[in-house]
């Protein structure tokens, strides 16, 4: 075969980019030969990445180098048809940091063309390397991908941590994350979490925007509290007061507390895995502490409030109807 003989028909990826793998190539009977024959200098392929090749001369465009990151990093195994294109499912690979939040059209990542370097997340068992323009980020989990014009993508909270691990500037962390979530593309918690799971959210540049997420989300999840109280005709609680023992220490502050029936609510921000699933340890200390003296605290986190308010009216409520016949606890109460 000559350089100049046309291949019939050309595997691709998909309908729209003329990427293929090495992979690809064999498995249409093309020599490795053959392939580096078409990829010398003048001749009508590319090789872009190792092992991923452009079919046509010249640069790739910024679709392409997103889609040849990709194809670099997924896994190679038998061909199967997707019916979105782009990388099969089960690839184990997809984009993250800078690029993914431009995808996720973050206002506040650098546009698509500017960035020299392509994040692609895989597992941390993966032998591969870094190569052009994709920088490989290892996970031991990885988050389920979404899929953005047929590209896998991390999620937008996940990507913030792959992109803040990258930067050292308190202000450009601060305000890449902050704008993310003012934006509405991740739940203030959400990123809380990844930071953590990065063990990102001690550094010093980070922990002031730490602060500053939960600081906001208590803020609107304290809203939603008092909104649930009133649309769901709950009795009117104490709001936002802390508890002593007489004579005694202070056993922290509560969110809204219901004397008569030695009911409590607490909002919890401090959840360790960032998606409201699981009490952190602060908050299974107070409720430890204030249960031992007859009062029940249910806890509350700002997803929660947010996602299934119904639900959590109906917890509040059951638990004021089996506090009913209760003796008031022996705390005293004062304004927090």
């Amino acid at each position: 075969m000559t350089q100049d003989t046309p291949l019939s028909p050309l595997p691709r990826t998909d309908g729209r980019s003329p990427l293929v793998t090495a992979h690809r190539l064999r498995e249409r009977g093309v020599t490795a030969a053959e392939t580096a024959g078409r990829c010398r200098p003048g001749g009508p392929w590319r090789e872009v990445l190792p092992g991923v090749y452009l079919l046509h001369p010249g640069p790739p465009s910024t679709e392409e180098r997103l889609r040849a990151a990709v194809l670099y990093a997924a896994e190679r195994g038998p061909s199967v048809p997707y019916q979105g294109g782009g990388v099969r499912p089960g690839a184990r690979a997809m984009l993250t940091g800078p690029a993914a939040l431009a995808l996720h059209g973050v206002a506040a990542a650098p546009p698509l063309p500017s960035l020299n370097r392509l994040h692609v997340l895989v597992g941390r068992g993966r032998r591969l390397r870094s190569a052009g323009f994709a920088r490989v980020v290892r996970s031991a989990e990885l988050p389920g991908p979404e899929e953005v014009d047929g590209l896998p993508v991390a999620p937008v909270a996940r990507a913030l941590a792959d992109t803040v691990a990258t930067l050292t500037d308190a202000a450009a962390v601060r305000h890449l994350v902050t704008e993310a979530v003012r934006d509405g593309h991740a739940e203030a918690a959400a990123v809380v979490g990844e930071l953590r799971r990065a063990r990102l959210a001690a550094r010093p540049h980070v922990v002031d925007t730490v602060a500053l997420l939960l600081a906001g989300d208590r803020g609107h999840a304290e809203d939603r509290l008092y909104a649930l109280v009133r649309h769901h005709g709950l009795p009117d609680p104490l709001w936002n007061v802390g508890l002593r023992l007489p004579d005694g220490p202070h056993l922290g502050g509560v969110d809204a507390y219901w004397p008569a029936e030695a009911v409590a609510v607490e909002i919890d921000t401090a959840a360790p895995d960032g998606d409201g699933t699981l009490p952190g340890a602060a908050w299974i200390r107070k409720r430890e502490q204030v249960e031992r003296l007859g009062i029940t605290v249910i806890r509350c986190t700002p997803d929660g409030l947010r996602r299934a308010p119904a639900e959590q009216a109906v917890v509040v409520r059951t638990a004021l109807m089996a506090a009913a016949d209760r003796e008031p606890a022996a705390v005293v109460i004062a304004p927090r």
